[in-house]
């Protein structure tokens, strides 16, 4: 039943006087975090939620009450949480061995699914992380090309590295020009020579991104892209946008990155096949560790060959202690496995029921908002029209209060919705789970009539 009656302020009260167990966790979690939390990504509203257990599409937290997770661990959780072939394989592996310092043939297995499935993969290296795979990634193109600068795209996510969050803050304050992006620092003290060997480009902005590119590739070894950038505003790529990037470095030996990490989900070859991109590296990450830490780098065998140390030292020495470990290997090619033709498709068709439900009750009302995303994945925007950059999908402040109220009211009525970020669908969901995400946003629709009149439609 979607509570309508809560004003956003008792919601708060609300939720607070039932967190007590979180709000005790979070006291005690204040003595020995900096913050309270040990991610900058940990919501809190008043306080974090602190998660008990998951079982399928549902978190129950420590205070004993029930949520649909949209959230799944910033999309990574594309089975749900405790998927049981998962659980049952690493069982048998935990059995055997948690990891060593020799390679196992897991590793193999999951190398060969990745290169068989996804389109222009060759060779494959693990690490352990997402931000390892992209850090990893602009590292092989600088070994290949012989040259430092890279491109990216302002707004865009790509893991913690220096270079690859250049301007992913940016805001109206410091963007600089429309023409020519403003590379702008992410934190107090970001090195100035970062800021110099990164070109900004707009997402979506054709001749923009060919310009920039073809001004800068003397020096540039690499343009990193998500083929929709999930902190830009999940945005559709434009398909004459991709083949200007893709023209542009090819005629430059410039070699396109596909950070697919967060869309490799997006079909079972994923978002770059998707999209009609054939990049020369593909950076992923989150779905294929089933759960469990993992990132990968796979691309070309021409490009991949840099980490080849078969002949001695290699161009670009890579390891990692965890790289590549059972666990990891094992609780992945579970997953991906599972995630077969028929299982995309009904992603897919779950994902259409709710952007559409949310798109209908938004005309409804006529409502300023707008909803955005593909396959298992959508984003709501407090804004009238369909952003086409990271700038246009930059939230006013009337925007920004709007949406935490609407990730409150979700919460208030059971479902846990990201805040800014990308809403996920996973496997163990029913019709039924979409339909209620529906309802609840209708519900938010009819009880914030008030605030959805503080929108400026954009001109």
């Amino acid at each position: 039943m979607v509570n309508q009656e809560i004003s956003g302020s008792s919601k708060v009260a609300g939720l607070s006087r039932a967190s007590r167990r979180s709000n005790e966790s979070f006291a005690r979690a204040q003595k020995v975090f900096p913050d309270g939390t040990s991610r900058v990504t940990i919501e809190r509203d008043p306080t974090p939620l602190y998660i008990d257990r998951g079982m399928g599409s549902y978190l129950f937290d420590v205070d004993g009450r029930r949520f649909l997770d949209l959230n799944c661990n910033f999309t990574t959780l594309i089975h749900g949480h405790a998927f049981g072939p998962v659980v049952e394989a690493l069982t048998r592996q935990l059995q055997r061995g948690s990891c060593f310092a020799n390679p196992t043939e897991s590793e193999i297995e999951l190398a060969e699914l990745l290169c068989g499935r996804i389109p222009g993969i060759d060779r494959v290296r693990f690490v352990n992380t997402g931000t390892e795979a992209v850090l990893f990634a602009i590292k092989a193109a600088r070994a290949f090309t012989g040259r430092s600068k890279i491109a990216k795209f302002e707004g865009a996510y790509h893991g913690a590295y220096d270079w690859v969050e250049v301007s992913q803050a940016a805001a109206p304050h410091n963007w600089g020009d429309a023409i020519e992006p403003k590379s702008t620092a992410f934190y107090r003290g970001m090195p100035a020579s970062v800021l110099d060997e990164v070109v900004v480009l707009r997402f979506n902005d054709v001749e923009g991104a060919r310009r920039l590119i073809w001004s800068n590739a003397h020096d540039l070894a690499a343009v990193i892209l998500d083929p929709m950038p999930s902190r830009c505003g999940l945005i559709a790529p434009k398909p004459e946008f991709f083949a200007a990037v893709q023209e542009a470095t090819l005629k430059n030996g410039i070699l396109v990155i596909a950070d697919e990490v967060l869309n490799l989900r997006q079909s079972f070859q994923g978002a770059s096949a998707r999209y009609g991109l054939a990049p020369d590296v593909i950076t992923m990450g989150k779905i294929i560790g089933g759960g469990l830490p993992i990132g990968a780098i796979g691309g070309r065998e021409d490009v991949m060959k840099v980490f080849d140390a078969s002949a001695g030292r290699p161009l670009l020495p890579q390891g990692g202690t965890f790289s590549a470990n059972p666990l990891s290997m094992t609780a992945g090619l579970t997953a991906m496995r599972h995630l077969d033709h028929p299982a995309f498709a009904r992603l897919e068709m779950l994902g259409d029921i709710v952007r559409d439900g949310i798109g209908r009750a938004i005309s409804n009302l006529a409502a300023p908002l707008y909803v955005t995303g593909a396959a298992s994945l959508f984003r709501i925007h407090p804004q009238a029209e369909a952003p086409n950059d990271y700038r246009e999908s930059y939230p006013t402040p009337a925007g920004a209060t709007l949406m935490k109220d609407l990730t409150r009211f979700f919460a208030e009525n059971g479902i846990i919705l990201p805040y800014g970020a990308a809403a996920s669908i996973s496997t163990p969901m029913a019709r039924t789970d979409a339909e209620f995400i529906v309802d609840v946003f209708a519900g938010f629709l009819e009880s914030h009539q008030d605030l959805l009149g503080e929108i400026t439609v954009r001109k």
